[in-house]
């Protein structure tokens, strides 16, 4: 059910690193991406897939991981992702495709919960030393870059009002709390 995928789908930022994702997990993943809707059909988004283990740090450098957990660097050693995929547009279009984007990087990330794995969406990162590192030509631009691996932390869902505090937040287990609005206050006119 979409839902249980979408309840498992969180944002994850620690992983077993050594328990890696093959290039043909990836595919599959942006196989699932193709058959999804995007504006005019116009199909101008391609996906870098990086499972490599030298690849892989030579991008984590250019990621940013919890801007609201400015004291935290990101993963350590061992915590790392095991893959990522980098988003890419065709340059030509990159101002129009802003919701294809997030509907692939929601698609990949439902396609990779459903075999097992868990990520992150990362758009705070270093877009020219991505581009530099991986040889991307100037006719596509950078857009995001989805973490992939398999969770080592807990994340829980915590219901909230409108007004409540929304920055997630670790505890002193390291359990991840994310605050979301509970669902008649998404609901326009119901919210009061």
């Amino acid at each position: 059910m979409v839902k249980e995928l979408a309840k498992k789908n969180r944002s994850y930022r620690r992983f077993y690193e050594d328990r890696k994702i093959k290039r043909e997990q990836l595919v599959d993943m942006i196989d699932c991406v193709r058959y999804t809707a995007c504006g005019g059909n116009k199909q101008t988004l391609r996906f870098l897939l990086v499972c490599d283990d030298k690849e892989s740090e030579k991008l984590f450098s250019s990621l940013q991981w919890a801007g609201y957990l400015p004291e935290w660097d990101g993963p350590v050693e061992g915590e790392r992702p095991s893959a990522y995929i980098i988003l890419l547009s065709e340059a030509a279009s990159a101002n129009a495709t802003n919701w294809d984007e997030g509907i692939a990087a929601q698609t990949i990330l439902l396609a990779a919960v459903e075999m097992g794995y868990g990520g992150c969406i990362l758009a705070n990162i270093d877009r020219n030393t991505i581009v530099s590192d991986f040889a991307i030509g100037s006719d596509y631009a950078v857009k995001l870059v989805i973490a992939l691996g398999v969770p080592k932390e807990e994340v829980v869902i915590e219901d909230i009002s409108y007004g409540d505090d929304i920055r997630y937040y670790r505890d002193a287990n390291q359990v991840h709390h994310v605050p979301k609005l509970k669902t008649q206050e998404l609901i326009y006119g119901e919210d009061k």
